[in-house]
């Protein structure tokens, strides 16, 4: 068992996720902040400040926003609107074929861990952020 915090594993792990998702979605020249904007919009079309508000937790200090993302999407012709947001049908084909790439990637991140082992891990994560978020002393 190692002696190292928690802090170090998490930061350790979200490195090695973003370097996982960009390897998976190198071939489409993509990011993961690409990924999550079309895969937002494929679960549910919205306006720049939905995605924002979605995606809130995954942004970088140094990002304000996902627009930058939206951009690249746009310039692709995988998503329209100016203000309502939605996938076009090349933004849904692309969307279908990253889908099984990030699949894997999901796989490869939970191999040899249990449905019940995954969901106690993000289970104990959402109580010690709630703590946090609290922001008691006690």
């Amino acid at each position: 068992m190692s002696d190292l915090p928690i802090g170090y594993w998490l930061k350790h792990l979200d490195r090695l996720i973003e370097n996982d998702f960009d390897r998976t979605l190198a071939s489409e020249s993509l990011g993961r902040r690409h990924w999550q904007v079309l895969h937002s919009l494929h679960e549910e079309p919205g306006t720049l400040a939905d995605l924002d508000r979605r995606l809130a937790a995954f942004l970088d200090e140094d990002e304000v926003s996902t627009a930058p993302a939206v951009d690249e999407l746009r310039r692709r012709g995988w998503v329209e609107g100016l203000v309502a947001l939605d996938l076009t049908p090349d933004g849904r084909t692309a969307h279908e074929a990253l889908f099984v790439k990030v699949g894997r990637a999901r796989e490869r991140i939970s191999r040899g861990i249990g449905a019940e082992e995954y969901r106690a891990a993000v289970d104990v994560l959402e109580r010690m952020s709630a703590n946090l978020e609290a922001g008691d002393d006690a």
